[in-house]
């Protein structure tokens, strides 16, 4: 038995001479970490990575599966949905394993950002996670379209909307992104290649990077008031604090991490079980008009906001404001790289993260509940309140008539009922005049379509005239200041 024991050991010892594996481990899961890193505030990072394995492992699994094809990707996932033997399950724990990833590392690197983990000399460190961070984003995007459902094809035809708007180069962006001038099988092809072969690479590439960042720079300390950050002596302090009170990552440091690990799988693994897969919803289908698609929640605030904005602030806003954040990310640790770490001496920093967080979550909640969404039965559900109608002349009761067999309720409520896409039209007589209201229904503008085509001359004029009475009895129209009112027309509106 003895002789056995001694020959193992003789094997393992050459193995590791010519393998070096002791010192790899010592430079690895075995190297010195300073004692305060083992808190909770520090697993954010390891579940990060626990959860992109986990959807490595489940996205090859789906792939042996899933054809990339516009013709057969919904019926695979039918097929796997109901046919396959757990399929449901597989396709359930990638989705959600995408969720948890997204929100752990949007955790992650608040916490990096609230320690003071960007500065002198973790800069890298610290770009290669914003890096991250984008390349997790376009995972979950790319992920998404390949459910090429409902909400699928209209994201993607948001997302090449607002390709197009960029200067010169727009055009052909678009054509790029979608593989031709139309969301078709060449896009889903073109998807299916960033999700599992382009971004996947990306992020090993830049987690190896990371990792060996984190292992040459060291694991932030726990930061400390009154402990600023100044590049000349700041590594030789870490150096000494690693001497004093340093401890092995493996087996030390690590058992939080552990437990957060197992606490995180189950967590995944109930929301597979608990609430299944996500789609699809419905085959992709652009004549389809009565559906209301949402993206995955990481993009609700995105939908929301550009759902939200003034239609003369969508072009600059959906260009630059990606440009600004990606910039003001990557400068960071060059703009703030030395002084205090502790977010307690820097006030401005956890405030940015507490109002950014509560931004991000009332868009959120505005993107599942959004009040602007179309009401496609608003038309023939709602019925004109009585007190609008009573009293309107013949012409006007046409263009109530007009604006109900047109659906211009699905987007515009009237008397408190129909659909918010667009503004209400209880006083809409006030806010434009009647060159301008059928400028507006011909013409279009902001987010409303041009009616032109589908409304005759007498049709316009019906409409118009009735907008034009929709105001308060002690309100008059807008009218054009250039023109002079005529007299008598206050006593007449205020009869109406």
């Amino acid at each position: 038995m003895l002789n056995s024991l001694a020959m193992l050991r003789r094997i393992a010892l050459w193995i590791d001479s010519r393998l070096h594996l002791s010192n790899l481990f010592d430079s690895t899961a075995g190297h010195v970490v300073p004692a305060s890193s083992a808190s909770w505030f520090y697993v954010f990072g390891s579940g990060t990575l626990l959860c992109f394995v986990i959807q490595v492992i489940t996205g090859v699994c789906l792939a042996l599966v899933y054809v990339p094809s516009a013709s057969e990707a919904y019926a695979s996932l039918e097929y796997l949905n109901y046919k396959l033997t757990l399929g449901w399950l597989l396709r359930a724990i990638h989705y959600w394993g995408s969720n948890f990833m997204v929100a752990i590392m949007t955790a992650h690197m608040a916490q990096v950002f609230l320690f003071g983990a960007f500065k002198y000399p973790r800069e890298l460190t610290w770009i290669s996670g914003v890096i991250l961070l984008f390349c997790t984003l376009g995972m979950a995007f790319t992920g998404q379209v390949l459910r090429f459902d409902q909400d699928a094809y209209w994201g993607l035809g948001i997302g090449a909307a607002a390709t197009g708007r960029v200067p010169l180069i727009g055009g052909n962006l678009v054509r790029l992104m979608l593989g031709g001038p139309i969301i078709a099988g060449g896009t889903l092809s073109r998807f299916f290649t960033l999700h599992v072969f382009v971004i996947p690479g990306l992020i090993i590439a830049f987690v190896a990077l990371h990792l060996r960042l984190v292992l040459t720079k060291g694991i932030n300390e726990y930061p400390k008031p009154g402990k600023p950050v100044e590049k000349g002596v700041y590594e030789e302090e870490y150096k000494a604090l690693l001497k004093k009170e340093g401890v092995p990552f493996f087996p030390n440091a690590i058992g939080k991490d552990l437990i957060f690990a197992g606490l995180l799988t189950l967590g995944i693994m109930f929301c597979a079980v608990f609430f299944g897969p996500k789609g699809p919803e419905g085959v992709p289908n652009p004549t389809l008009i009565d559906t209301q698609p949402r993206p995955d929640f990481y993009f609700l605030s995105a939908f929301a906001a550009l759902a939200l904005l003034p239609d003369y602030l969508e072009t600059f806003l959906m260009l630059a404001a990606p440009i600004v954040m990606i910039a003001i990310l990557l400068a960071l640790p060059f703009i703030s790289g030395t002084g205090e770490k502790s977010a307690r001496r820097r006030p401005v920093a956890a405030l940015s993260v507490i109002v950014i967080l509560l931004a991000l979550g009332t868009l959120a909640y505005l993107g599942v509940h959004s009040p602007w969404s179309p009401k496609m039965g608003a038309w023939s559900g709602d019925a004109v309140p009585e007190k609008i109608v009573k009293g309107l002349s013949p012409l006007e009761l046409r263009g109530v008539a007009v604006l109900q067999n047109k659906q211009c309720r699905n987007c515009h409520s009237l008397g408190g009922e129909g659909g918010r896409r667009g503004p209400a039209l209880d006083n809409v007589a006030t806010r434009l005049t009647g060159d301008q209201l059928v400028r507006q229904v011909i013409q279009g503008g902001g987010n409303m379509p041009a009616y032109g085509r589908n409304l005759s001359p007498a049709e316009v004029a019906a409409l118009v005239a009735f907008m034009r009475t929709l105001h308060a009895p002690n309100e008059m129209p807008a009218r054009d200041s250039a023109v002079p009112g005529r007299p008598g027309e206050r006593e007449k509106q205020s009869v109406r």
